[in-house]
């Protein structure tokens, strides 16, 4: 199964900061709305920033199907917290943590 492209989701308490910062060691805005997120890239590396959004750390996988993806890991037995609604069709994201509670955001954008 693939997974799509990977990017680390970060929280952050200030976005003008923490962009300036991520800026310094080299990545470039790729998409966002500057207020509450940015997409920052560097080479194939990929952060996105957002504040209020996320309370921890999330590995993002943006899967060209979420709703197939999901329905694979569901047979495979893993659980989500936060499901795509599977009679629909278009951008949706589902979650499911790992072992240790690190959160998996799987997020369909188009």
């Amino acid at each position: 199964m693939d997974l799509g492209p990977f990017s680390l989701s970060l929280p952050v308490a200030d976005l003008t900061a923490s962009r300036a910062f991520y800026e310094r060691l080299g990545f470039s805005r790729l998409d966002g709305d500057d207020t509450s997120w940015v997409l920052l890239a560097a080479g194939l590396t990929k952060i996105g920033l957002f504040r209020g959004l996320f309370d921890r750390t999330t590995l993002t996988f943006h899967p060209s199907d979420v709703r197939a993806a999901q329905r694979t890991l569901k047979t495979d037995g893993l659980e989500f917290v936060v499901e795509a609604d599977d009679a629909t069709t278009g951008p949706a994201h589902a979650m499911l943590l790992d072992p240790d509670g690190n959160p998996i955001l799987l997020d369909q954008t188009a």
